[in-house]
C-alpha cells in the first residue's frame, strides 16, 4: 500500500516541476476531486460530507475526514460531537474546537489513485492551454508565420507553432489559393480562450490575410527607419489582392519617408509585394495640411488645384483632363482609396469640367471654401509601386 502513495505524491511533485504548475494548485485539485469521488460513493450519509477533509501526505497517502465542531449539548450529530467523545480522541479538545474524524474507506486508495491520475490529467491539460493562451494574446496584431495544414470550404488551418491557427475564407486574400505545407505570414486579429465545442478546449487564433495591419507590420519588418520610429505609417487604405496605399512621415526633415519605404532600387517594397503576391502599393507622403494630403493620396495623378470645405469635410479636386480617368481609377478605385486613407470626400474634376461649372456659377459657393494651388512644378509627387 505505501509504494503506490508514495509514487502519488512523487508524481505530482514531478508533474509540477516538468510542466511549472504550483504543487500547492495540483494537490489542492486533486484533494478537492477526492472529496467529490468520497460524496458520489457515500450518499446515504447525507448532508455531513459537506464537511469533507482530503488530505494528501507522503506517509499515508489519502485520507478522508470529517469535520466536526464540538459542543456541550450536541443539536446536529451530523455536525457537531459532544465534548465527552472529542475526549477520547484527544484530551487537548475544547468545546467550539473542530475535531477531524478520519472516515477513509478501506478501498479509498484505489479510488484515490484513479481520480488523481484523471485529474492530473486534466490540470495539465488546463494550464498547458493557458499558457498557450498568455502567449498568443500577446500577438494580437501582430504577424506570424504560418504552415497551411489543410484547407476547408470556410476556413484554411494554419499551424502556428504551439497552436492552430484558423483563417476564415472572408479573410483570404482574392485570387488567393493556399495549399498544404505552404509558409505564408498572417495578421492575428484575436485570440479566444477556447472554441465553442467540447473538440475545441485549446485556445483559437483567427488570422487574416486581408487586414490592413498585415501590410503595417510588413514594412515594419522591412523598413528600419519605421521600426525605430523615425518614419511613420499614419493611415493605410487596403483593398486586399488589387491595391494598397500607405501614407508615411517623417520626424527627421533629413530623411525622406517615401524613399525609405521604397529602399534602394525598390527592394523594401518590393519584398512586401512578393509577400502580397503582386498587389500593387503606392506609398504616399503624408501631410498636416488636408489639400496636399489629398493631392498626394491620388498619385498617379497629377492634380491642379484642390478647394476644401472644412465644415463638409469635402474636397473638390481639379486635374488636367487627360489625368480623370486616372484619378478616379479603374471603378472609382484610386478615387475611393484616397477618400479612405485621408478621411475625406473627394469630388473629381476635369479642368474643363471645372471651367464650364464655374462659368455656369453652378459648381460650388466660393464662401467659405480655401484653394490651395498645385503648380506643375509640384516636387512631392508620392511614390507608386507596380503602376
Amino acid at each position: 500500500m505505501n509504494a503506490p502513495k508514495m509514487d502519488l505524491m512523487e508524481a505530482i511533485s514531478l508533474l509540477a516541476r516538468e510542466k511549472d504548475i504550483s504543487e500547492e494548485i495540483l494537490v489542492d485539485t486533486i484533494e478537492e476531486a477526492l472529496k467529490a469521488a468520497y460524496r458520489r460513493n457515500n450518499r446515504q450519509q447525507g448532508a455531513a460530507f459537506a464537511n469533507l477533509a482530503v488530505h494528501l501526505t507522503r506517509k499515508e497517502g489519502a485520507r478522508v475526514f470529517l469535520r466536526k465542531t464540538v459542543a456541550d449539548v450536541v443539536e446536529e450529530p451530523e455536525m457537531q460531537i459532544s465534548l465527552e467523545e472529542a475526549l477520547k480522541i484527544s484530551p487537548n479538545y475544547h468545546v467550539g474546537d473542530i475535531v477531524e474524524i478520519d472516515v477513509t474507506p478501506d478501498n479509498f486508495g484505489r479510488v484515490a489513485a484513479q481520480t488523481a491520475k484523471q485529474m492530473l490529467v486534466q490540470k495539465i491539460r488546463e494550464s498547458e492551454r493557458g499558457k498557450i493562451y498568455d502567449e498568443y494574446i500577446e500577438k494580437e496584431n501582430e504577424i506570424l508565420t504560418g504552415i497551411v495544414q489543410r484547407v476547408e470550404p470556410k476556413a484554411a488551418y494554419l499551424e502556428l507553432g504551439r497552436t492552430e491557427g484558423i483563417m476564415e475564407t472572408s479573410e483570404f486574400i482574392p485570387g488567393e489559393s493556399y495549399h498544404d505545407g505552404e509558409h505564408i505570414k498572417v495578421y492575428v486579429l484575436k485570440v479566444r480562450r477556447s472554441g465553442s465545442s467540447d473538440f475545441q478546449r485549446t485556445p483559437q487564433v483567427y488570422v487574416s490575410r486581408i487586414h490592413p495591419g498585415l501590410v503595417k507590420r510588413l514594412f515594419e519588418m522591412e523598413v528600419p527607419e519605421i521600426a525605430t520610429g523615425v518614419v511613420q505609417i499614419r493611415s493605410i487604405a487596403r483593398e486586399a489582392g488589387s491595391r494598397t496605399k500607405i501614407a508615411v512621415y517623417s520626424v527627421d526633415p533629413m530623411i525622406d519617408p517615401v524613399g525609405a519605404c521604397v529602399g534602394p532600387r525598390g527592394s523594401r517594397v518590393e519584398k512586401v509585394v512578393n509577400e502580397l503576391r503582386n498587389e500593387k502599393i503606392d506609398i504616399i507622403k503624408w501631410s498636416p495640411d488636408p489639400a496636399e494630403f489629398v493631392a498626394n493620396a491620388l498619385n498617379p495623378a497629377h492634380v491642379v488645384s484642390v478647394f476644401i470645405s472644412e465644415e463638409e469635410k469635402i474636397c473638390r479636386v481639379i486635374v488636367p483632363d487627360l489625368q480623370l480617368s486616372l484619378a478616379i481609377g479603374k471603378e472609382g478605385q484610386n478615387a475611393r482609396l484616397a477618400a479612405k486613407l485621408t478621411g475625406w470626400k473627394i469630388d473629381i474634376k476635369s479642368q474643363s469640367q471645372f471651367d464650364e461649372l464655374i462659368a455656369q456659377q453652378a459648381y460650388m459657393d466660393p464662401v467659405g471654401m480655401d484653394e490651395t494651388m498645385m503648380d506643375a512644378g509640384y516636387d512631392d509627387l508620392p511614390y507608386e509601386q507596380n503602376p
